[in-house]
């Protein structure tokens, strides 16, 4: 089996371990999923900057990273988690529909990638930029930019 087969599988492994921890709603288990989304985020930036080389079982874990932890993400805001997070905007918590609806548009974009795999440097960019786009309208929306 190849090594990059082994540590993508790693990788995924190691997501699913970590989104079950990190499963209780607090500002840490929330941090640690974005952590995650960034790094996911930063390995594909690097291919599509050329940084890394083109690698089609990095570009999927880092896809499946996004898919499973913008599925997960919303859940860590349910009822009682209102307070104890510097960085969560409560129009979270009043507009739950829309902010379920962004990370559900994340995921099904996520998912469409890894269907149709991007296959070089530039086809990661352009889905970059579509990723982008649905974190940041996240962001704007319900992110609050705290000095840490």
């Amino acid at each position: 089996m190849k090594v990059k087969a082994i540590m993508a599988a790693v990788l995924v492994a190691g997501l699913g371990a970590g989104l079950a921890i990190a499963a209780d709603g607090t500002h840490d288990s929330r941090s640690a999923l974005m952590k995650k989304m960034g790094g996911a985020a930063g390995a594909l930036t690097a291919i599509a900057k050329g940084e890394k080389p083109y690698d089609a079982d990095a570009v999927k874990a880092a896809l499946t990273t996004m898919s499973e932890t913008a599925k997960v993400f919303p859940a860590q805001f349910g009822p009682g988690t209102e307070t104890g997070d510097p960085a969560a905007s409560p129009k979270i918590w009043e507009n739950m529909d829309d902010f379920k609806a962004k990370a559900a548009k994340l995921e099904s974009n996520a998912n469409t990638l890894i269907a149709q795999l991007p296959t070089d440097a530039a086809g990661v960019g352009n889905a970059l930029k579509t990723l982008g786009a649905d974190c940041g309208a996240c962001h704007q929306a319900y992110r609050i930019n705290v000095k840490q």
